[in-house]
């Protein structure tokens, strides 16, 4: 049952990428990335990944959307189309994705016990974190302690994300921005 969740999530994924790729409104683009975010993570919540769903509920879909709608406050609503295709950027696409589908057949197998996280990392975190931390809490003490810079990190991008929409939503931040949602009126 949980794989047929997880399939669907991701069917719905890849429904949503290829939307957003396709649609030349780009409010609706915006609104179909908050969608990808909120799937994204749900994905990761079914994926035992609480803080990375988190981080991606407060920042892919909260702060993100945010600040897309706010860019898009300041330019126009509708995509004006590139003429033709460009094989440069097909051509990277394509070797990046047959390089990263050829580096993850040297993953180990998934779940497996003999995995170098199951056999070196965890015992170590499991046996040691008390000594270590003095938190009794493994997950805290991980999150607060051994991963502090990285959830630092998370806090500053957070902030500094706050601060540009705030910047961008400031009164006079909009000054001499288009007022035109039509696309006949965006054509002229």
């Amino acid at each position: 049952m949980i794989y047929l969740i997880d399939i669907t999530l991701l069917v719905f994924l890849i429904v949503v990428a290829y939307a957003v790729v396709r649609v030349t409104d780009l409010f609706e683009a915006a609104m179909l990335f908050a969608i990808y975010s909120l799937l994204s993570a749900g994905l990761f919540a079914m994926l035992d990944a609480g803080d990375v769903a988190l981080t991606e509920a407060a920042v892919g879909a909260g702060i993100g959307t945010i600040l897309m709608l706010a860019a898009l406050a300041l330019t126009h609503r509708y995509e004006r189309p590139a003429p033709g295709r460009n094989p440069t950027a097909l051509a990277i696409v394509i070797v990046t994705g047959l390089g990263l589908g050829y580096a993850s057949l040297d993953l180990p197998e998934f779940g497996a016990a003999d995995n170098p996280v199951h056999t070196h990392v965890a015992p170590y975190y499991i046996q040691q974190t008390y000594d270590d931390t003095g938190v009794s809490n493994l997950v805290a003490a991980i999150l607060a302690s051994y991963r502090s810079i990285d959830t630092l990190g998370e806090a500053v991008v957070i902030l500094t994300a706050g601060i540009i929409v705030f910047a961008l939503l400031a009164p006079g931040a909009g000054r001499g921005k288009r007022t035109s949602t039509t696309r006949s009126e965006e054509a002229e």
